[in-house]
């Protein structure tokens, strides 16, 4: 074909391949495409694009590089793009060419980007495919596509290439996610780690129910149990299962464990239907150094610090990203756009925040450099994650971004314009090893750690925190939740109903990985399914009913949601009798008549008549009893019409006579 019969290639009618503000394709004379070469020299990057992406601000990035179904000069094929600054030469092998490096090289850009790209014609869906790369001093890779939307399962390493055809149904939720989604709403989410939640064979390492499997099982179990928000621990392709997806490979991909690209929206589109927010893990702190991943992409350090005081993680064995480099910032915020935006996705829980920030993390004295302030912090770093949730917020308003976070660094949760790192949420891990610590203690020596109880609201509104029970507390020797308490089997099941009788009234978002929700007796293994069988027992079934319970009051009363990070929406009633254990305080609404009195027995001792001294109300309701016989409690103490008195009239102040059950809480509005 003539080069002077060729006309300039436009995608600004090409909406079916979501291209962000499209712009006609224009080229040099040296870029035209030449039929009768093997890879037509075409490109969807404008200037502007190159000059972002060297910038950090090219947030887009899963629209361009990677492989994109494309039709040019009415001849289909995918277009490839990739980042290789220090190859000399690139080109795409796979099943289509019989994996030979020489039949379809991609061109260099002319502009010094390191990019590499071409369009292969008649290349079709499916195909499996990787990236040879002759790189620096002559070193051979053959990588996965580092934008790859699709993988071949574990043990096999090669992209795939992929368009996606599903049509959203989730219209009536992303209107009204905002007020979902809000810091005034409920967050009530189970941690979820879809290959071991349910398998078709209990202990089969290979045997995984499908993202379309766990849409007919997993969203009506997590709407039968109340929680708001569903939290999947890391979906993005990942080669080790022991690595629960923390090491990842595949930062735009969903596994393949369970299924297609597609069938993962299909299931995140379910749970939208059923009113219910999906969350994501996200890791931009580390990646493995598995030979067809990121690590010495192109024969360099390319997506890692070189220097190994920076760009090694000792306690994992893994690599650190290089925040100082702007290409790699590109990359990191379009995985998180691309989740947002391109699997409707909630939020984004970020993964191991303190390393991400922190020079010295889990390093000694002389194995780390301090910056040039002479400070710990990882300056680049830090802008970077303040530059990620600008960008969120920015593009999607409706959505939270999440810390896992578990040190004293100040402000992970307020915003960048007041000195903050912009988070909206961070995870309470503090108040989670102060709390199972005296919850573990046996209940006569309860009285002696109160402090380590009611600490936890010394310091709440320092930030905009998620109260988590996560998969970490229940593996590795630490127990199920329930084998954690003291006592007889009774104990153990009343004190855990008691200790998420305080999680629930507790400021705060919520969070219970799963199997807590009927006190799992097993610690968490990733290989077998959840102990389904256990809810043949009473103990447990009627847990998760009380769980259940606890999860309707949490969305339905105002009062134990609308201020939950306010300091209004607080206030202790009686911590003044630290022997007997017993504990009140009251969750407050903008209504008043919405408030909540919630006393809590830490011992094992029925108290009757206990009277407290609350403000302005005659009359109390008891609307949840953690020891009512239909969670396996006792039944024998309950409150169905405490007698209240007036004992200040000036002050409005009333006293009201309730009885407490032995390990238990109580609940009066």
């Amino acid at each position: 074909m003539a080069t002077s019969k060729l006309q300039p290639v436009t995608n600004s009618k090409d909406k079916k391949n979501n291209v962000d503000n499209p712009v006609p394709v224009k080229y040099e004379e040296e870029h035209f495409i030449d039929s009768l070469k093997p890879v037509w020299n075409y490109s969807l990057f404008t200037d502007e694009d190159i000059v972002n992406f060297k910038n950090g601000t090219f947030y887009n990035g899963y629209q361009k590089f990677g492989s994109h179904s494309r039709e040019v000069l009415n001849t289909p094929g995918f277009y490839f793009a990739v980042w290789a600054p220090n190859a000399t030469k690139v080109s795409v092998i796979g099943e289509f060419n019989g994996w030979n490096e020489k039949a379809h090289p991609l061109f260099v850009r002319l502009d010094k980007s390191g990019i590499w790209e071409g369009f292969i014609p008649n290349v079709k869906e499916g195909e499996t495919y990787k990236y040879y790369i002759k790189g620096f001093k002559g070193a051979i890779l053959k990588k996965t596509d580092p934008y790859g939307q699709y993988c071949e399962l574990r043990p096999a390493t090669a992209s795939i290439t992929w368009h996606t055809a599903h049509t959203w149904n989730d219209a009536a939720w992303m209107k009204k996610r905002k007020k979902h989604n809000a810091l005034n709403a409920p967050w009530s989410v189970y941690e979820v780690h879809l290959g071991s939640w349910m398998r078709p064979v209990k202990t089969d390492e290979e045997s995984f129910n499908s993202y379309v499997e766990l849409k007919e099982h997993l969203v009506p179990y997590v709407k039968k149990i109340g929680f708001t928000h569903v939290e999947l621990m890391p979906v993005m392709e990942f080669p080790f299962d022991g690595s629960w997806g923390y090491q990842g490979t595949g930062y735009f991909a969903a596994t393949s464990r369970f299924g297609t690209p597609d069938d993962f929206r299909d299931l995140i589109d379910a749970f939208h239907q059923q009113d219910i927010g999906v969350i994501l893990d996200w890791v931009p702190s580390h990646f493995p150094y598995d030979a067809h991943g990121l690590f010495m992409f192109d024969g360099t350090h390319t997506y890692e610090y070189a220097d190994m005081t920076m760009g090694y993680h000792q306690d994992w064995n893994s690599y650190i990203f290089n925040y100082a480099r702007g290409e790699v910032r590109s990359f990191l915020i379009s995985s998180a756009r691309f989740w947002l935006d391109q699997f409707h996705v909630d939020g984004i829980r970020v993964d191991a925040v303190n390393s991400i920030l922190r020079l010295d993390y889990s390093r000694k004295e002389g194995e780390w450099t301090p910056n040039k302030f002479g400070g710990n912090g990882n300056l680049e770093a830090i802008e970077f994650i303040k530059h990620f949730n600008e960008t969120v917020y920015r593009d999607f308003p409706d959505v939270q971004t999440i810390a896992e976070e578990a040190s004293d660094w100040p402000k992970i949760s307020k915003p960048t314009t007041a000195g903050g790192l912009g988070f909206g949420m961070k995870w309470m891990m503090g108040w989670m090893h102060d709390t199972l610590d005296y919850f573990k203690m046996d209940p006569l020596m309860r009285q002696f750690h109160q402090d380590k109880f009611s600490f936890s609201m010394m310091y709440y509104f320092d930030e905009n925190f998620m109260l988590p029970f996560s998969h970490d507390e229940v593996v590795h020797g630490k127990s199920p939740m329930v084998y954690k308490l003291p006592g007889d089997e009774w104990q153990k099941f009343a004190t855990l109903r008691l200790l998420y009788t305080y999680m629930f009234t507790h400021p705060g978002a919520k969070l219970l990985f799963m199997g807590n929700e009927f006190a799992q007796t097993t610690e968490w293994n990733y290989k077998s399914e959840l102990d389904w069988e256990l809810l043949q027992f009473d103990c447990h079934r009627q847990m998760q009913d009380c769980v259940r319970d606890l999860n309707g009051l949490y969305k339905n009363e105002p009062a134990l949601h609308e201020l939950q990070y306010n300091t209004k929406g607080f206030e202790w009633i009686d911590l003044n009798h630290r022997s007997e254990s017993v504990v009140a305080y009251m969750r407050k609404g903008k209504n008043k008549n919405n408030n909540m009195l919630i006393v809590l027995n830490l011992t094992p001792v029925v108290r009757r008549d206990w009277k407290l001294k609350v403000k302005g109300k005659t009359a109390w309701t008891e609307v949840f009893n953690s020891d009512s016989t239909q969670y396996w409690g006792t039944g024998n103490v309950f409150n169905p019409s405490p007698q209240v008195t007036l004992v200040d009239k000036k002050k409005g102040i009333y006293e009201i006579n309730i009885h407490l059950p032995a390990l238990g809480g109580v609940i009066f509005r």
